[in-house]
């Protein structure tokens, strides 16, 4: 028995089916999982009551993930993704337009964080119309403080009133209400998440990270997070043919962005998701394993 880690979100859960699928079908192994928050579940991971982590936010927890690989109960065996993202996001008709929504381009040339200063007046504040409106982080989310910080460094807060959602789901619901009316809307985001798979969104561009700036009113982009497939050590011994493929296991942010956004827009589980990117990503994954592993995958899909 394989028991994997169910730290709760949707994309830890899809990347945990399309994993146990494989295993189940390919190596004739049986899994299960555990659900418990980031902290619970990478505490089990390192005592061994859970033995696959599929989806590791190393930085969120780096102190005890480091410690874990340090000590040798931890083995991280790929990275999953690296290519996610976070920052302030407009939609892309706002740029570009959208022809097909018959939308044309309002701030052709906005490019960077900076330039909000040159456009709030497109974001109006409803509440305020005097000042541009940008959706900032939901409290008590570390992207919260340094969005306060970044808005006061780079003078936002001359133009712009940061305007806390209370909530992730607040946030989003601005988010989708705009998009949906074509309306302008700037905010925080992240990635990957079902909406930046379903809709057009832009990052705008920010400073090059550096420890310096960072640690200057954070006057740069947020670092990206090394997102990675790690076991228990034991699975290394009782595994082994497991750990090969796992080693191999590689995805995107882009990847998982569309496979939550057809979670989302088919009211999808996360096994009917992961059946599905198997369907439809066969030339992806069937690398990840030998040829005669790969065509029991295929025969019991």
């Amino acid at each position: 028995m394989l028991v994997f880690a169910d730290a709760g979100w949707d994309s830890i859960r899809v990347h945990n089916s399309i994993a146990r699928y494989i295993i189940e079908k390919g190596y004739g192994y049986d899994t299960d999982e555990i659900t418990g928050s980031s902290s619970i579940t990478l505490q089990g991971l390192i005592q061994g009551d859970i033995d696959i982590y599929m989806e590791a936010w190393t930085d969120n927890y780096k102190e005890v993930y480091d410690s874990g690989i340090d000590s040798g109960d931890i083995v991280e065996l790929s990275i999953n993704f690296d290519d996610n993202a976070q920052g302030l996001y407009v939609p892309t008709y706002i740029i570009k337009g959208d022809a097909e929504k018959g939308i044309d381009p309002i701030a052709p040339d906005l490019k960077s964080v900076k330039d909000l200063l040159e456009y709030w007046e497109i974001f109006r504040d409803p509440d305020n119309p005097k000042q541009g409106r940008i959706y900032g982080s939901p409290p008590n989310w570390f992207a919260d403080e340094v969005l306060r910080g970044k808005f006061e460094t780079y003078g936002l807060d001359e133009n712009f009133d940061y305007f806390n959602p209370g909530s992730d789901t607040a946030l989003s619901t601005s988010l989708v209400s705009a998009v949906q009316k074509g309306e302008p809307w700037v905010g925080y985001y992240w990635e990957p998440t079902w909406i930046m798979g379903k809709y057009d969104m832009t990052l705008l561009e920010d400073e090059p990270y550096s420890d310096e700036k960072w640690n200057s009113g954070y006057a740069c982009e947020f670092p990206g997070v090394k997102v990675t497939v790690a076991v228990n050590k034991g699975v290394i011994e009782n595994a082994p043919e497991v750990v090969e493929f796992l080693k191999n296991y590689e995805t995107s942010s882009e990847l998982t962005n569309k496979m939550l956004a057809y979670m989302q827009e088919n009211d999808a589980e996360a096994d009917e998701t992961a059946k599905w990117f198997l369907q439809e990503y066969e030339d992806l994954w069937t690398k990840w394993l030998p040829e005669d592993i790969a065509g029991k995958v295929q025969e019991a899909l």
